[in-house]
C-alpha cells in the first residue's frame, strides 16, 4: 500500500522504503496489544517483533531499511497509524438509541426578565468557588438567597426558563434543603430533564403530583406503577394518593403489605400521618404484630394520636395507675408510681423495654406510657383543673421532670395547643423553672403547635427576657419574615450585644438568620446601625469594627430581597 511519509520536527524521519518492499506490512500483523507495549517500554527496551526479526510475523534478519532505534520506533508508529485507520474503518454503525419522548407543556408564565436575570446570578454565584475563612466585608451572600427566590417564584408560580433547569437542578442535587422548592419551580420539564441525566435521579424521588406519576384517579395505571415500579415511585404514588384520598392509599397498600420488604413497610406505613384518622386504625393495629419493631413503633406511635383508639385507651388505662391526684402539707399534688414491669402487652402497643444508657427502667417505661396516652384524661384525673394548672402542680418524689417531658411530647403528638401553652409558661420564666421542659429543642417543638402569631409573639417576649443566646433554635421555628414584634426584638438585642462590646461571630447563627428572615421593610430603620461608634474601654479589641461590617450586610441583604421581591411581583 503506497504512502508518504511526513516528518516532524521531533522524529527523525524514516528511511525511504519503495512501495514494494512495504515494512509496515509484517507489523501491521502484529497485535495492537504488542504496538501498545513496545510503544509503553520503548522500542530500545521491547522492539517490535517484526522490526527485531523475532515473533510469528518476523522477516529474517529483521525489517530490511529499519535498522537501528530509530527506524524500529518510526516502523512501530506507521503500523499504529495503519492499525487505527483500519479499527475505525472496521467499526459497525451502533443502533441508533430511540429519541426521549418530547419535553412536556409548561403552562405556568414565564418569568420577567430582571427576574430571569437574577436567576442567572443567583446560580452562577453558587458554583462559583467559595473562599476560606469566616464572613466578612458587608456584601450579600448571594447563594443563602436562592431559597427565598424559589420560594417567592413558586409563590407566583413561575416557570423556570429551559436554559437554566440544568443549573437549577445542579443546585438541588449540591443542596438537599433547596430540593423541594427547587423541583417545583422546575416543574415537569425540569423532571423530564432529570430522567435523561443519572446525575439529577434524586428529581425522580419523590415526585408526588409530578407528570411523573401516573393520574391518582386512574386506578388502572396507579395499580400497574404500585406493583412494577421502582421503590422511591411507588413512596411518591402512595404519597399522592394518599392526598388525593386517604382510604384509597390503604387499600392499595393493603394489597401488598405482607410481601413487602420490613424497611419498605416502615417507609410505607410512615405515610400515613398524612391524613391519618380512625379510618386507619384496623390496619395500625394489626401493624402492632408487625415483625419489624420498627414498625411495631411506628404503629403504635400513630395510633397514640388518635385519641380514640382502643390503643390510646389502653395506654390511658396504664398511665392512669401510675400519675394520681395527691396531697401535701400545702395542699394539692400529683403522685407518681411508675410501673415496676414491661409487660407482653405493653411491648405489644410500642412501649420500648430497654432504656438507652443513663435512663433507669421505671421511669423510662413512665414517660412512653404518658406520651402515648390522651391528654384529654388529665383534666377528669385531676378534679376538672385545666391544662395550666395541672403542670402548676407540684409532682411528689422527684418525678416532675420526667412526668413534664413526657406531657411535652404529648402535646406535639397530639397538637394540642392548649397543653402547649401551659407547658411553655410565661416567656419571661426561665426555661430552668418554667412549668414545662427546660430543653430548648423541646420548646421548640412546642412552639410549632402554636398559632403562626402566637408563636413570634413568644419568642419575642423570650428575647426580651433573655437575650439571643438561648433563642437560635426558637427562632428556627418562627414562620418569615419575621414579624414586627419579633424583628424588633431581634435587632434590639443585637443593638445591646454590640454595646455591651461582645464579638459578632458569638451571634453570628442569629445575624445569619436575620438576613434572611427580617422584614426587607426594616432596612431604612436598621441603617443607623451601620455606623461605627466609639469602643468603651472595657470593649473586645476591635469589635465595633467588626459589628459595623455585621449591620452593612444585613442592610445590603435586606435592600436586595426588597429588590427581588420586587423583579418578581407579577404586575412587572
Amino acid at each position: 500500500m503506497p504512502r508518504t511519509a511526513t516528518p516532524t520536527t521531533s522524529i527523525t524521519p524514516a528511511p525511504t522504503v519503495s512501495a514494494t518492499d512495504d515494512p509496515t506490512g509484517p507489523l501491521t500483523a502484529t497485535p495492537w496489544e504488542e504496538l501498545v507495549t513496545s510503544a509503553l517500554l520503548g522500542t530500545d527496551r521491547r522492539p517490535p517483533a517484526a522490526a527485531s526479526g523475532t515473533g510469528p510475523h518476523s522477516r529474517p534478519g529483521g525489517v530490511p531499511g529499519y535498522a537501528g532505534p530509530d527506524g524500529a520506533a518510526a516502523a512501530l508508529l506507521n503500523a499504529a497509524a495503519l492499525h487505527t485507520v483500519r479499527r475505525r474503518a472496521g467499526l459497525l454503525p451502533a443502533l441508533a438509541a430511540p429519541r426521549p419522548a418530547p419535553a412536556p407543556a409548561d403552562p405556568r408564565p414565564p418569568l420577567p426578565g430582571a427576574a430571569r436575570s437574577r436567576l442567572e446570578r443567583l446560580l452562577a454565584d453558587r458554583a462559583a468557588p467559595s473562599g476560606s475563612g469566616g464572613r466578612r466585608g458587608t456584601a450579600p451572600d448571594l447563594t443563602e438567597l436562592i431559597p427565598q427566590w424559589l420560594a417567592t417564584a413558586n409563590l407566583h408560580g413561575y416557570r423556570a426558563p429551559d436554559a437554566a433547569l440544568p443549573a437549577v437542578l445542579d443546585a438541588a442535587r449540591a443542596r438537599t434543603d433547596l430540593r423541594p422548592q427547587a423541583l417545583a419551580f422546575a416543574g415537569p420539564r425540569g423532571l423530564w430533564l432529570a430522567g435523561l441525566n443519572p446525575e439529577w435521579k434524586f428529581a425522580l424521588r419523590g415526585s408526588s403530583g409530578t407528570s411523573l406519576l401516573p393520574d391518582v384517579t386512574d386506578p388502572e395505571a396507579v395499580h400497574r406503577l404500585w406493583e412494577e415500579g421502582l421503590f422511591a415511585e411507588r413512596v411518591a404514588l402512595l404519597s399522592a394518593v394518599r392526598a388525593h384520598e386517604a382510604g384509597a392509599a390503604l387499600a392499595l397498600l393493603a394489597t401488598t403489605w405482607a410481601t413487602e420488604r420490613a424497611e419498605d413497610r416502615l417507609m410505607f406505613i410512615d405515610s400515613l400521618r398524612t391524613g391519618l384518622s380512625g379510618a386507619d386504625e384496623a390496619f395500625l393495629e394489626q401493624a402492632l404484630a408487625d415483625r419489624s419493631r420498627n414498625v411495631r413503633a411506628t404503629a403504635a406511635e400513630l395510633l397514640s394520636a388518635l385519641p380514640e383508639s382502643a390503643l390510646a385507651r389502653r395506654m390511658a388505662d396504664r398511665a392512669l395507675s401510675c400519675v394520681s391526684p395527691g396531697l401535701t402539707g400545702s395542699g394539692p399534688s400529683v403522685a407518681v408510681e411508675a410501673p415496676h414491669e414491661c409487660d407482653a402487652a405493653m411491648q405489644r402497643d410500642g412501649v420500648v423495654a430497654l432504656p438507652p444508657s443513663g435512663r433507669g427502667e421505671r421511669s423510662w417505661w413512665l414517660g412512653q406510657l404518658v406520651e402515648s396516652s390522651p391528654l384529654a384524661i388529665w383534666p377528669t384525673r385531676f378534679g376538672g383543673r385545666e391544662a395550666r394548672e395541672i403542670v402548676a402542680l407540684p409532682v411528689a418524689d422527684g418525678w416532675s421532670e420526667e412526668l413534664h417531658a413526657a406531657w411535652c411530647r404529648a402535646a406535639v403528638r397530639q397538637r394540642d395547643p392548649k397543653w402547649a401553652r401551659a407547658l411553655l409558661g410565661a416567656p419571661a420564666t426561665p426555661p430552668s423553672n418554667g412549668p414545662g421542659t427546660a430543653s430548648l429543642a423541646e420548646r421548640s417543638k412546642l412552639l410549632i403547635v402554636l398559632p403562626s402569631a402566637e408563636r413570634a409573639g413568644w419568642v419575642a417576649g423570650f428575647i426580651a427576657a433573655h437575650g439571643l443566646s438561648e433563642a437560635f433554635q426558637l427562632l428556627g421555628v418562627c414562620p418569615t419574615p419575621w414579624a414586627e414584634p419579633l424583628g424588633r426584638s431581634v435587632v434590639d438585642a443585637l443593638d445591646i450585644a454590640r454595646d455591651a462590646g461582645s464579638y459578632p461571630w458569638s451571634f453570628s447563627g442569629v445575624m445569619g438568620l436575620a438576613e434572611r428572615c427580617l422584614n426587607p421593610a426594616e432596612a431604612d430603620r436598621l441603617e443607623v446601625l451601620t455606623t461605627t461608634p466609639d469602643e468603651p474601654a472595657d470593649a473586645s479589641p476591635g469589635a465595633n469594627g467588626y459589628w459595623s461590617e455585621a449591620f452593612q450586610r444585613l442592610v445590603s441583604t435586606l435592600r436586595l430581597r426588597a429588590a427581588m421581591d420586587a423583579e418578581l411581583a407579577p404586575d412587572r
